[in-house]
């Protein structure tokens, strides 16, 4: 007679469907932390601030990350510069951020401290306020809302070649203007600041209007390319120069590619730009992630009327 088999029960094999789910959480995991490294390698966030968010969440992307792939994603860090920091530091390459030991985490954030310190705010205020950043981060978007809310704020009018895009008026968007005219009125010395933006059209802000409204006592908000801030900065050392950032690179692309204004080949050379961009922010006084359009047109807005320091 043959003998009955029992089937076996409590089986350690997860259910198809549990595995599926694993798999799936796994993927938007690995996906997080390449976004997380494409954001330090443009510069959208610090190596720091990445830290901050690897101690402050255990089970964030951000503390899942291995300390290889963390360095190898700052700029200017190669494989072999990467294994001699491990190596000083005493950190194993199987070590991820979060399970860091605390003596790990003070010499990590000591080196990074040391060669790649984050950019301070500048003490003081200027009514001259500089808004610029990278290509689609929405500087204009949040110039606009702070104009619309604070009308006691000066919104300077630039001067452009480029045609008008769908919706923009003369004289309210932009003066838009043909080169001949603006030869002239460089030449005529009535741009504060001029400059050749994506190798393609001229932008210049008109002084007159900055000059009568610093006046009459009103601030004046300049939304500007990073070349035209750095004229105002020469022109005028007191100025306060407000860096826009997107909330990631990633986001960055999404807008960039989502207002459709621009082809394909544009659209990489707006981006390469952008990258050029990003690195320069350590020029800037202050810095503002654009993330809400109406949050970074109030924290700009508190930096105006912040009061001085001697």
């Amino acid at each position: 007679m043959a003998e009955t088999v029992e089937p076996k029960t409590g089986s350690s094999r997860p259910p198809e469907v549990d595995r599926a789910a694993a798999s799936r959480k796994a993927v938007a995991a690995r996906r997080e932390r390449a976004a997380l490294k494409r954001d330090v390698a443009t510069r959208v966030i610090s190596p720091q601030e990445m830290l901050r968010r690897a101690w402050r969440d255990a089970d964030s992307a951000a503390a899942a990350m291995r300390v290889p792939d963390f360095l190898t994603c700052i700029p200017a860090i190669g494989e072999g510069k990467r294994d001699r920091i491990l190596a000083d530091l005493r950190i194993s390459p199987v070590k991820r951020l979060g399970g860091l030991g605390a003596r790990q985490r003070v010499d990590l954030q000591t080196f990074l401290d040391d060669r790649f310190p984050e950019p301070a705010a500048r003490p003081g205020r200027s009514r001259l306020v500089v808004l610029a950043g990278p290509t689609a981060v929405g500087k204009g978007t949040v110039a606009a809302h702070i104009q619309q809310h604070h009308p006691e704020m000066l919104l300077s009018v630039s001067a452009t070649t480029r045609p008008p895009r769908p919706g923009e008026e003369h004289g309210v968007h932009y003066f838009f203007v043909d080169d001949a005219e603006f030869d002239r009125m460089i030449a005529a010395g009535e741009l504060l600041e001029h400059a050749t933006v994506h190798n393609r059209f001229r932008y210049g802000t008109p002084r007159e209007p900055i000059a009568r409204a610093l006046e009459e006592g009103r601030s004046v908000l300049l939304e500007i390319d990073l070349q035209g801030a750095r004229q105002v900065r020469a022109a005028d050392p007191s100025a306060m120069l407000v860096f826009l950032l997107p909330p990631s690179w990633d986001e960055l692309v999404t807008r960039l590619i989502g207002r459709g204004t621009e082809g394909p080949e544009e659209r990489a050379r707006r981006l390469r730009t952008a990258k050029r961009e990003l690195a320069a922010q350590s020029e800037f006084d202050h810095r503002v992630v654009n993330a809400d359009v109406a949050t970074a047109a109030r924290e700009v807005v508190a930096l105006v009327q912040a009061p001085s320091t001697p």
